[in-house]
């Protein structure tokens, strides 16, 4: 199974980026979508989660009302747009796939960079 990322890069602060998340190679049954964060000389963080089912939501209290996180169940993908972006949320992005039996599913990371 492989998670591909697309949609990072460079943004000025204040401005928006979507990135995308899509699983190949027959996952099993997925529960829950997510995409991490880590910044240099930090621990990696969530920002953002969302069941596959259900399409609950939960995000980190630093991005409420700026980050939206969302699936398409038919094509195992899931989204982050980002709107309202800040220098601190300057990161490596990783894409997170918890399926039914098995290991988590990791993307590769993308990089998001937020100039001020």
């Amino acid at each position: 199974v492989q998670l591909v990322e697309s949609g990072g890069g460079l943004v000025q602060a204040g401005g928006s980026l979507r990135l995308s998340c899509a699983a190949s190679g027959s996952p099993y049954s997925i529960l829950v979508m997510g995409w991490y964060r880590q910044a240099p000389g930090k621990q990696r963080e969530l920002v953002a989660s969302i069941t596959y089912g259900g399409g609950d939501t939960n995000y980190a209290d630093s991005v409420k009302g700026r980050f939206t996180i969302s699936r398409d169940v038919g094509k195992i993908t899931t989204y982050l747009q980002m709107n309202s972006l800040k220098p601190e949320d300057t990161a490596v992005y990783y894409c997170n796939m918890v399926p039914l039996f098995g290991s988590d599913y990791w993307g590769q990371g993308t990089q998001v960079t937020v100039s001020s």
